[in-house]
């Protein structure tokens, strides 16, 4: 069916493609198709070292190399275009990012405009006037616990060369932080297992201000901002200042705000009514 888009889905730190399963499945049954992108070292390409593994051995898994060190986020954007140009072939491609996936979205959409159909962040970084780790020194993110992760933290990451956190973790307190960072409303058993699913490595490019939003090219692209509106940790008061930075630099081409109640991680757990909003935008 050529006419139909497909939606391609780009998942945030730490996570994968497995993690829009229960997605995936809400969308085929709605008719629409949808492929789900593991970036470089993610997926199968991660690392999952036997330290990590109970009984753990946090000594060595402190030292242990991971797959994802030296990917940049460069890799993602040629990976990301190599899987829309795909997509291409059988009708358009709207491209849906999830949290650190809008900052792969957003230079995606700065080299290759002519791919995207539309683009939806959800919840996700879409940097404009500020590199995205100078956003957690404005008020907006006054409230997040910026040191959730490193409650979890293994190794040095300037060693080696990645950021790596232990999601098996047994700690009550770090437990605690990640619940209310990512899932505060969902059961324990829905957020261990999506805990569960995270991967242990991520890489540390997060882009540079050549890799924000470019009105020329990225402001050409239909846009859909998805606010999540009890997250926690990519708080409304930071998902609606990217929106109007973006609105500035691209008066013409205004995000189209929609709302979904919840929590960071709540839309792919119980993803129907996601589902039923992305298969709206199809017929935009």
């Amino acid at each position: 069916m050529p006419n139909l888009p497909t939606f391609v889905l780009l998942h945030g730190a730490f996570a994968n493609s497995f993690s829009f399963a229960p997605l995936q499945a809400e969308l085929a049954l709605l008719g629409h198709r949808s492929a789900a992108v593991d970036l470089p070292g993610h997926g199968f390409g991660a690392t999952y070292p036997a330290a990590y593994q109970a009984p753990q051995d946090l000594d060595a898994l402190a030292a242990e190399p991971g797959a994802i060190k030296g990917v940049t986020l460069a890799d993602n954007v040629a990976h990301v275009i190599e899987a829309l140009e795909r997509a291409k072939r059988n009708g358009p491609a709207i491209l849906v990012a999830h949290s650190r996936g809008g900052v792969t979205a957003t230079a995606v959409a700065n080299a290759r405009p002519d791919l995207i159909d539309r683009i939806v962040y959800v919840s996700a970084w879409c940097p404009v006037d500020l590199d995205v780790n100078d956003y957690y020194a404005e008020p907006e993110m006054a409230d997040v616990d910026a040191g959730a992760l490193a409650l979890a933290l293994v190794g040095n990451p300037a060693e080696l060369g990645l950021l790596r956190v232990n999601f098996r973790t047994a700690d009550p307190a770090a437990l605690d932080a990640f619940k209310h960072a990512f899932a505060a409303d969902l059961t324990d058993d829905e957020f261990r297992t999506f805990l569960n699913s995270f991967q242990p490595d991520e890489n540390l490019d997060v882009g540079t201000s050549a890799d924000r939003a470019q009105a020329a090219t990225w402001g050409r692209v239909p846009r859909t901002y998805v606010r999540l509106a009890d997250d926690t940790s990519l708080p409304p008061a930071v998902q609606d200042r990217m929106i109007r930075e973006a609105d500035a630099l691209t008066p013409g081409n205004p995000f189209d705000v929609r709302t979904l109640e919840g929590s960071h991680l709540r839309w792919l757990v119980r993803p129907k009514p996601a589902a039923e909003l992305l298969a709206g935008l199809a017929a935009l």
